[in-house]
Formats: C-alpha cells, sequence, structure tokens
C-alpha cells in the first residue's frame, strides 16, 4: 500500500498521535504464524504474567484489554459494588474524557474533587468520603488517581501510601490510572512496585499506547481480594480478545526489557527540553504549570496559536485563558522541539 502520510511528521497534541514503536512491531511479526489457543491460553499471555510479576510482585495477575479506558470501567466495575462511588479529580480522564463511561457502561457514580495540580490528598478525597451506610448517597468505594496526572504532575510514593492508607482505613480501594505510568516511573527514577506495590494500590490500569504500542493496555491486579468477577466483567464490557496473543506480545516487548523505560525517559526529556525553551522567551509566554511528566502547559496569544497550527498540532487546554497543553512522545526529537520553539520565537517577534 502507498503510504499516505509523511513519516517525517510530528506534532504536540497527545502521545496518542505517535506510531508504534518498531521493537513493538518487530513483536507482532515474531508472534504471527501458526495457531495459538485462543482467548488468552496463549504462550504470548502467560509470559506477560511473569512479565508484570517481576514488575508488581508475585501475587500481581494481568488482564490484557483493548484500550485505557476499557482498562479504568474493568478495574472500577470489578472493584466496587452496584452501589458504589468513586472519588476522583476533577480534572481526571474518568471524568473528562471517557464520554460518560464509567457511570453508562459501568453503571458507576463518579464523585469530583476540584485539584490545584491535578492530585488528590487525604484532606480533598475527605470531601467525598463521607455517607457511609446511608442509603440516599452512592457509596464511595474507591479512589481513583492518575498517575502521572492528566495536568503533567507526579504521585511521590509517600503521597500513594497517604492514600492508600487513607482508602483503607474508610474501606475503600485505590485505583491507578496507569496510561503514563512509565512518565512517572521515569520521572521519579524508581521501579513501578515503588509507588504501586509497595504504596498499598490495589489495582492498576496499565497504559501501553501513549508509550509506543499499537494498540492495547491491562489491568493488573495488586490484591486479589480487592476484586471480584473480573474475567466475566472484561468479556461483558467486550474486551475479552480472542486473538489475545498480539495484545500480550506488545505489552511483553514494552515491559519485559527496558523498552518502556527508555521511551519515558526520551518523552520526558523531550518535555524538559521544550520547557526550557519556553522558560527562555523571556516571559513572552507564560508556562502554568509543573513540567514532571511529558506535558508542558503555556498560555500562548491567541494570534500567535493560530499561526502556530498551520503547521503543529496542539491541544487547547482552557481556551478562555489561552492555556494550551504541548505532549512528548517517544518519537518526538530535539530537532521538533527546536523547529516548534524557533516558530515561536519568530512569531512572537512579529
Amino acid at each position: 500500500m502507498t503510504r499516505l502520510h509523511d513519516a517525517d511528521e510530528r506534532h504536540f497534541a497527545s502521545d496518542n498521535y505517535a506510531g508504534a514503536h518498531p521493537e513493538v512491531l518487530a513483536a507482532l511479526a515474531a508472534a504471527n504464524g501458526g495457531h495459538q489457543t485462543a482467548y488468552g491460553a496463549d504462550v504470548y499471555t502467560a509470559r506477560l504474567q511473569e512479565v508484570m510479576a517481576a514488575h508488581f510482585g508475585a501475587g500481581a495477575t494481568t488482564y490484557p484489554v483493548f484500550n485505557g479506558t476499557a482498562a479504568n470501567v474493568v478495574s472500577l466495575q470489578a472493584l466496587l459494588p452496584r452501589w458504589g462511588a468513586v472519588v476522583c479529580a476533577e480534572s481526571a480522564h474518568i471524568q473528562t474524557d471517557e464520554n460518560g463511561a464509567p457511570e453508562r457502561v459501568g453503571g458507576l457514580k463518579l464523585l469530583t474533587v476540584p485539584t490545584p495540580d491535578g492530585k488528590l490528598t487525604p484532606e480533598l478525597v475527605a470531601r467525598q468520603a463521607w455517607g457511609f451506610g446511608d442509603e440516599h448517597r452512592a457509596q464511595p468505594g474507591v479512589v481513583s488517581i492518575t498517575q502521572s496526572t492528566e495536568l503533567g504532575t507526579v504521585y511521590t510514593p509517600d503521597e500513594v501510601r497517604a492514600l492508600a492508607d487513607q482508602a483503607h482505613g474508610l474501606g475503600m480501594r485505590l485505583h491507578v490510572d496507569g496510561a503514563r505510568i512509565a512518565n512517572a516511573a521515569a520521572a521519579l527514577d524508581l521501579p513501578l512496585r515503588a509507588f504501586t506495590t509497595d504504596a498499598g494500590v490495589d489495582v492498576v490500569s496499565l497504559g501501553g499506547t501513549k508509550n509506543g504500542l499499537l494498540f492495547g493496555e491491562a489491568v493488573v491486579v495488586l490484591d486479589p481480594a480487592s476484586v471480584d468477577g473480573l474475567p466475566y466483567l472484561r468479556k461483558m464490557d467486550m474486551q475479552l480478545a480472542s486473538k489475545m496473543r498480539f495484545v500480550s506480545a506488545q505489552l511483553v516487548a514494552l515491559y519485559e526489557g527496558d523498552l518502556w523505560l527508555r521511551s519515558a525517559r526520551h518523552a520526558n526529556a523531550m518535555a524538559a527540553r521544550l520547557r526550557a525553551g519556553l522558560d527562555a522567551l523571556d516571559g513572552r509566554v507564560s508556562v502554568t504549570r509543573a513540567t514532571e511528566a511529558n506535558g508542558v502547559f503555556v498560555v500562548l496569544p491567541p494570534a500567535v496559536s493560530a499561526e502556530l497550527r498551520r503547521t503543529w498540532r496542539f491541544y487547547d487546554w482552557h481556551p478562555d485563558s489561552g492555556e494550551v497543553r504541548l505532549m512528548c512522545a517517544f518519537d518526538t526529537t530535539g530537532e521538533d522541539v527546536d523547529a516548534f520553539l524557533a516558530e515561536l520565537a519568530r512569531l512572537l517577534d512579529a
């Protein structure tokens, strides 16, 4: 087939814009050919269990799914009874970007809390973690945090532990939306289990697509006692892949060695380079949030944004203020960053 796009084209809208990592594509090709048992009883899914156990501990069980929304919905359904509710940040992906899937598909209530930096604290959780035993109120059963957050910030292990201790003390569970969990690990320079298993997390939605997979994420259960019926829920939610080896093989390729960390470190480094370049523009733009992972938030003059979009795609975050989000990916290059900054400087000088 004739290629329909420029393979050198880059943007800063989302790490979902990036293609699949060549090592992941090679793993898919290696997994092809011959027959393997369907629905997860294949050698690649078995290997995935071993790989995830090495990252999260011997008790971890991994359930591949097709995408991140599914990982979150299946996780939360398995963690909660039908009358359960989830405490999350107002900016959480499950609240802002999943089109009501937790409520409409999962049948769950989201209890949101505004946060200054995308991160929950025990004090913020306490605003919604109440009414236990009150039949008139959805019962808080899960605290869900995103690591790294939608605002580009990262929870430390101590911050996660404080939330886990609070949740468990109230009879609740702690879920991590880890769509960008590799970027958090790279930023913290810590193994995955340091801020998940060892910090008291019960279930992780493990990211892959934003870090070089063609498709696929996973639900990783760290405490088996925290979930109920997850295999059945995965099937009911249309997330049981018949040819699961092709999801599992990608996840194995990403997490078996250091590809996940190499890719995340590179994306984070490109964001740091972008942030440094913006800071060097002598206050002509305003960087609005901490740059801790692979996202940069900045307020641009509307006319400048419009001109930049002739070449570069990026997301409006708060259109009223002119705040935009710039995301770096595993394949963002230093030349991409420098070209964007040079064009921005030219437009600011015009």
